[in-house]
C-alpha cells in the first residue's frame, strides 16, 4: 500500500505512513510525523512538531500547529481550530509551545475550537462548534460555548445509558473511566 500525495500539495515530511492519502492544497512541514492509512483532506496545514497516529481522518481546513498529538483512529471535522499559545503576540514566540493531545478514537466536530495545552480523552466526542477550554476525560461527550460535559459515548459513537452501557453494542465503559461525572 503506497502513499497517495496529490500533485497540488507541498509535502516536505518524509515521515508519511503507508496507505495515507493527502489531497490537494495540503502543506506538511518536514518534522511532522503522519501515521498509516490516514486521510488528510484539502486545505490542511501541518507544522513540524506534530504527530498524527494511524487511521486518522483530518477533514478540510484544519491546521495542526506545533505541539499537537493525535492518537490512532481520531476524527477531526472540517475547520476545527487548534491553538498552541495562550498569550499570542505577533513576532513573539514562547520558549516552547503547549502540548495538546487527542486520545485514541476521539472525534471532534466541525468548527470546534480546542484551546492549547489540554487533553481530549480516548473515544470522547466534541460537538460541532464547541469551544473546549479544559481537558476532557475518556468516553465523555462535550458541546457548547464554552463546552460542557453532557454525558458519555461509546466506542461505536452512541450515547451511553445511565448504567454506563451502550444500548447498541453492549459495551460497559465503567472500567475505562478514571472518574465518573454526573
Amino acid at each position: 500500500m503506497s502513499v497517495f500525495i496529490h500533485e497540488l500539495t507541498d509535502v516536505q515530511s518524509k515521515n508519511i505512513g503507508r496507505g495515507t492519502k493527502i489531497w490537494q492544497f495540503v502543506v506538511i512541514l518536514p518534522g511532522a510525523i503522519i501515521g498509516e492509512n490516514c486521510n488528510i483532506c484539502s486545505h490542511c496545514f501541518i507544522e513540524n512538531d506534530v504527530v498524527v497516529g494511524d487511521n486518522v481522518t483530518i477533514k478540510n481546513g484544519v491546521q495542526l500547529w506545533d505541539g499537537i498529538r493525535l492518537g490512532d483512529n481520531v476524527f477531526i471535522g472540517p475547520n476545527v481550530t487548534f491553538t498552541n499559545d495562550l498569550f499570542p503576540r505577533s513576532k513573539q514566540y514562547p520558549d516552547k509551545f503547549l502540548k495538546t493531545s487527542v486520545g485514541t478514537g476521539a472525534s471532534i466536530g466541525a468548527n470546534a475550537t480546542i484551546i492549547a495545552g489540554i487533553t481530549i480523552g480516548e473515544y470522547s466526542m466534541i460537538g460541532a462548534g464547541s469551544v473546549v477550554t479544559k481537558s476532557i476525560g475518556n468516553y465523555e461527550l462535550w458541546y457548547g460555548n464554552p463546552a460542557k460535559f453532557i454525558g458519555y459515548v461509546c466506542k461505536c459513537g452512541n450515547k451511553i445509558n445511565e448504567n454506563f452501557i451502550c444500548d447498541k453494542c453492549g459495551l460497559n465503559i465503567l472500567p475505562y473511566l478514571k472518574e465518573v461525572k454526573k
